[in-house]
């Protein structure tokens, strides 16, 4: 089973889920998009260094093997999630300190 992408896609469908019951929105701002390119650009360099070697090895039984460059597919929505999660998450806060 591929147990990677499986986290990795419930990762993205949970981190939308939690923006809209949130109420934050933060995935309909543009400005958002321009924040997380910036952010993959930056993924791209470290995770590509760290996938290309022998720093970082991924076990082809539990991924679909589909790779940006040497980066699993599935980084990328981690990626996506872990950001998105820590916006939502600090605008969230940010809301109710007010």
């Amino acid at each position: 089973m591929k147990e990677y992408t499986l986290l990795a896609a419930s990762s993205v469908i949970l981190t939308v889920y939690i923006d809209k019951i949130s109420g934050i929105r933060v995935l309909k701002k543009k400005i958002f998009y321009l924040f997380l390119l910036i952010i993959m650009f930056f993924k791209i360099l470290v995770n590509g260094y760290l996938t290309s070697g022998q720093i970082v090895l991924y076990n082809p039984d539990f991924f679909l093997g589909i790779r940006v460059g040497s980066i699993p597919l599935e980084d990328f929505l981690f990626g996506f999630s872990m950001v998105s999660l820590t916006v939502i998450f600090w605008e969230y806060f940010l809301k109710k300190l007010k």
